[in-house]
């Protein structure tokens, strides 16, 4: 091929839309740009908010096919953050999250099923203070696109959630705190086809630390 054909090409690509490139590819999870909220009841004056950072994770996506789509991602417990100090320090206690013994809480997708336009439903398993239950995810496609920094291809969702606090052993003040806690999941992954491999590599390393 000559080097003007080449040129050529490479100028077409940069040029076509992300859309008419759509294929199933590896992204990781942006922990900056992704965070975990959640709320619950107060004493049913109000709903309490708390926010968790997810630690990595990665995901596989294909806008046209969202049945071949799967994901997995390792949550700080420890990062619980409940606007106060000292309440984020009750939140971790044994009684609660648990974060001293189980300082993550891991979730992975067991299947992906689109239901409308740019929305679905995620199921998967959630670890939480070492118990596994089911979880339903609605997740909606936002956007996939180039980022103006570094020209990266970036997938962003929005997710949401309901648990059942007591399905994983969170059975503290029944009389005052909700049983039901409402999670909501703003994402953010980079394209990365060495996504999966890192994380293995990373959760693998950190299991031989503990």
């Amino acid at each position: 091929m000559s080097i003007r054909r080449r040129l050529a090409c490479v100028l077409l690509l940069a040029l076509t839309p992300i859309g008419a490139q759509a294929a199933s590819h590896l992204y990781r999870f942006d922990p900056v740009h992704s965070q975990i909220l959640f709320s619950i009841s107060h004493n049913g004056y109000s709903h309490a908010l708390g926010r968790l950072h997810i630690a990595r994770g990665w995901l596989r996506f294909d806008p046209d096919d969202w049945s071949t789509a799967q994901t997995e991602l390792d949550i700080d417990v420890g990062s619980v953050d409940m606007g106060d100090a000292g309440w984020s320090r009750t939140v971790r206690e044994r009684s609660l999250l648990d974060a001293k013994a189980h300082p993550t809480a891991h979730f992975v997708s067991t299947s992906v099923r689109k239901t409308g336009d740019d929305i679905g439903t995620i199921d998967g398993k959630l670890t939480l203070r070492g118990v596994t239950r089911p979880v339903q995810i609605q997740v909606r496609l936002n956007r996939i696109g180039r980022t103006i920094f570094e020209m990266k291809t970036v997938a962003g969702f929005s997710g949401s959630a309901q648990l059942d606090r007591n399905a994983f052993g969170i059975t503290r003040n029944p009389g005052s705190i909700g049983r039901t806690v409402t999670v909501r999941l703003e994402i953010e992954a980079l394209r990365d086809d060495d996504a999966r491999r890192q994380y293995t590599q990373e959760t693998t390393a950190r299991a031989d630390t503990q």
